[in-house]
């Protein structure tokens, strides 16, 4: 395949010669590279699926946090034809990344804790199948509020993995402990020693997803589960909204499908995979600040509602997220 030409930043831009690089406002460098599909490894059957969008000038250490208000910009995306998902191409190098989000800010707790809450409710479905409670794992905790969760299921032990320091040390005291703060790497444990793995909104900011299910599937002991929730591309908000919808962001490297998502985890070894809604539950002003309004207009909106009083409640609400199980037998 080609190397498709790498998108021109516009903005704070010191440097950009094809896949070299640009230094953003925040001092964060973002070198880029090209790819084949993350998922089945295709380099040939795909088509354009949007354009890059983004304006490095506007890029703050919010940038890459969680749940942080949508800037509405993205790579050049291809979808491919095999396996259904949408990817990045080019994308930036595994090591700036990790640089960005290492250095991100944090400051969604509540929302946090609100999600949490939600992916919990598959637990006790989960449980009932489980063979057993060894371990537990979850990648790309945050500030460890799902953990919670699990440690109240009684399994023996409980690891976090984070690769962003601020949310980490907003960890609870009780919690902190058992989070690590680096990304995620197989090879940092014994293979099949855990019990279930968990990974919330977070593969599609992953440099290598399909490594991530090969290494969860390798990480379970049989008769083990992986949980995964990932933004659905396919979802009604997402063909109404088109790339105003706060699913394409810089941050998101890949966007699945349920197909897609269903085809990573076979690939992997899972032989029982199973796809179900999500349906979130967020305070009222975290609703408001996802949508595409003009930026006025929607600080005005979120003042009025902080001060009443009323963006704190809660409103559940299907906003296109799916839930993935998949058992290794």
């Amino acid at each position: 395949m080609a190397a498709p030409q790498a998108p021109r930043c516009s903005g704070s831009v010191e440097q950009f010669d094809g896949f070299d690089q640009c230094r953003y406002r925040w001092d964060v460098n973002l070198p880029m590279v090209s790819r084949a599909c993350p998922v089945c490894g295709s380099d040939s059957q795909y088509r354009l699926f949007k354009e890059a969008a983004f304006d490095a000038s506007r890029w703050d250490r919010f940038a890459f946090s969680s749940r942080k208000t949508p800037e509405y910009m993205h790579y050049r995306l291809l979808e491919c034809a095999r396996c259904d998902v949408v990817y990045a191409n080019p994308l930036p190098t595994r090591e700036s990344l990790d640089a960005a989000y290492r250095e991100a800010a944090f400051d969604s707790a509540e929302e946090a804790r609100h999600a949490s809450d939600t992916y919990a409710e598959f637990l006790p479905t989960i449980l009932l199948k489980l063979s057993r409670r060894e371990a537990a794992l979850d990648i790309g905790t945050g500030d460890g509020a799902f953990l919670e969760h699990v440690v109240r299921c009684g399994f023996e032990r409980v690891v976090g993995i984070e690769p962003s320091r601020a949310p980490v040390e907003a960890a609870r005291s009780a919690i902190r402990g058992l989070i690590r703060q680096c990304t995620f790497r197989p090879s940092d444990f014994e293979q099949e020693s855990f019990s279930l793995i968990t990974c919330f909104q977070t593969l599609e900011h992953v440099y290598d997803p399909r490594a991530l299910c090969q290494g969860t599937f390798d990480l379970l002991h049989p008769g083990g589960a992986v949980l995964l929730v990932c933004h659905d591309r396919r979802a009604l908000s997402a063909r109404v909204l088109g790339t105003r919808s706060p699913i394409f962001d810089i941050e998101h490297l890949q966007l699945f499908s349920r197909e897609s998502l269903r085809y990573a985890l076979r690939q992997a070894g899972y032989d029982e995979v199973v796809t179900l809604p999500v349906v979130n539950r967020y305070p009222l002003s975290y609703w408001l600040k996802l949508l595409p309004l003009p930026p006025r207009a929607k600080a005005a909106a979120l003042g009025a509602l902080q001060q009443s009083g009323v963006g704190r409640l809660p409103l559940r609400f299907s906003a296109g997220n799916f839930a993935a199980i998949g058992y290794k037998r």
